[in-house]
């Protein structure tokens, strides 16, 4: 299986992780079929774990790539590399301020915040997806650090931190009356724009290698802002931050052995 993964294109790998992560955003959702909630620590640990996988993908599977794809076409890496993570930030921030400037004037009614997170939680699965791409994109090129290995487990960690995101759209929405069935319908859709931009990412590397290194630092801005401002604080929010911050640490650990042994 993994021989014929590594055969395909790198826009088939990237859709194929696309539809990973979608599916277990899916599998995330399917949870309100079957219970009422969730108990928030297990969902607190899985995120907490996720944004350490994810905190240490941006470094050693982006961020090291990017500096070493600029030196390479002979452009000042340090610039390129901030003014890629600088924009990848920018563009999260923005939809942040779209949002709360749409819902400002409006009744913070159950049914509303419903709408507001389903929404924010598709539009930030699209940069997550482009980050899959970018990775799947930049094997081609040979760099250290890009590697098929490093590209799977990024894609992994993306999936880990779908599946709460996949509850936290479905379950909220059958508090609000929705049926079972709308809810996991909902729940599951604000993931499909994971494989789309997947491919869109893949795309875009393979055709223009100038914009490698500003890629890869723009999916790493994107990444770390959405475990900054999202994952972080989100697990923190549990009784039990120990264990919470010990799950994150833990899942840095794991995935920078992994890149590094395996990469």
């Amino acid at each position: 299986m993994y021989d014929f993964f590594m055969c395909l294109s790198p826009i088939y790998q990237a859709l194929i992780a696309g539809l990973f992560t979608w599916f277990v955003n899916t599998l995330g959702a399917a949870i309100v079929i079957f219970f009422k909630d969730v108990k928030k620590n297990i969902m607190d640990c899985l995120l907490a774990i996720s944004a350490g996988i994810m905190m240490a993908a941006a470094f050693f599977s982006l961020l090291t790539p990017a500096v070493e794809t600029a030196e390479s076409l002979n452009m000042k890496a340090f610039i390129v590399v901030s003014i890629g993570f600088f924009l990848g930030v920018l563009l999260l921030v923005l939809f942040n301020i779209i949002f709360c400037c749409i819902f400002k004037k409006k009744e913070n009614s159950g049914m509303r915040r419903c709408t507001l997170l389903v929404l924010s939680i598709t539009l930030h699965n699209i940069p997550e997806g482009l980050v899959i791409g970018v990775a799947f994109g930049s094997i081609l090129y040979g760099i250290e650090g890009a590697t098929l290995i490093s590209a799977l487990l990024l894609a992994l960690g993306i999936g880990i931190q779908n599946f709460p995101e996949g509850s936290a759209v479905s379950l909220p929405l059958r508090r609000e009356g929705f049926s079972r069935k709308k809810a996991f319908f909902i729940g599951q859709i604000s993931g499909i724009v994971e494989p789309i931009s997947a491919v869109v990412g893949a795309l875009l590397v393979m055709k223009v290698k100038l914009l490698l290194p500003y890629l890869l630092s723009f999916a790493a801005g994107a990444m770390i802002f959405v475990v900054v401002s999202e994952l972080i604080p989100e697990s923190q929010s549990s009784s039990k931050k120990e264990i919470i911050s010990i799950a994150t640490i833990f899942g840095f650990i794991v995935m920078m052995i992994l890149d590094i042994a395996l990469g």
